[in-house]
């Protein structure tokens, strides 16, 4: 295994086909995995130990759903913080896109390290990347991973379990609201190791008048087997 794994694997994912995806559907899943096998065991192993973490929320206190999720603490593991380095410049030049068409001023840098500055400076500087944690009758609330003044706007996560075979149910989920018409639901089976690429609030859709703004929330259907494990990587920081 090399140190930095996903420094190799990302450039070689299939980037207008994400692209494109994730303007088609609001979401894309990539065709080959960004974490293999045994890295995915080892985060899965790590959620054990509370020392890597900065803090663990219970769902069910909260009414976010069921189950439970762990914020990592600074340094991140390797895979991770890889992980995050490694996606985030594409992700920014369609952030970056994404704003020109919505008209919205922000620009965002083509560093992950920029991104990370420009969040401490506003009051961000908690990590945000995550491992969550579900059993059998585990769900979560449709949401938004927003943390602050500086959000950017894709994130991903990484299933770190097999579905079906560890677990059964659990999909991840994805509603879109669109102006003046229904929400659209769409549940999506990510297998072990791959990634799926979402936004984080809002996505531009083309219409008949222009492009318009869609609001975006994302949430896991209930496992009815096993055990789920997912790694959330989120771009900007938390206050």
């Amino acid at each position: 295994m090399t140190a930095d794994p996903a420094a190799e694997r990302v450039p070689g994912l299939d980037w207008d086909e994400l692209r494109a995806a994730l303007d088609a559907d609001g979401y894309a899943l990539s065709s080959a995995p960004v974490l293999e096998a045994d890295e995915c065991r080892e985060l899965v192993a790590g959620f054990h130990d509370a020392r890597r973490f900065r803090s663990t929320v219970d769902m069910a206190r909260h009414r976010f759903g069921l189950g439970s999720y762990r914020y990592y603490s600074y340094p991140l593991p390797p895979a991770v913080a890889a992980l995050r380095t490694a996606t985030y410049p594409p992700l920014a030049a369609l952030a970056n896109e994404w704003a020109r068409r919505l008209g919205d001023p922000v620009t965002f840098p083509e560093r992950h390290a920029d991104l990370v500055r420009i969040c401490n400076q506003r009051g961000q500087s908690r990590p945000t990347p995550l491992i969550l944690r579900y059993q059998a009758g585990g769900w979560n609330a449709l949401h938004q991973d927003l943390y602050g003044e500086v959000a950017f706007p894709l994130q991903l996560t990484v299933a770190l379990t097999r579905p079906g075979q560890d677990f059964t149910g659990g999909e991840n989920l994805f509603v879109e609201q669109r102006p003046r018409s229904q929400s659209r639901g769409t549940s999506v089976t990510v297998p072990r190791g791959h990634a799926v690429i979402f936004p984080t609030c809002h996505r531009p859709v083309a219409g008949a008048r222009g492009t318009y703004r869609a609001t975006m929330r994302h949430g896991v259907s209930t496992v009815t087997s096993g055990e789920r494990f997912t790694l959330g990587v989120i771009f900007h920081e938390a206050t």
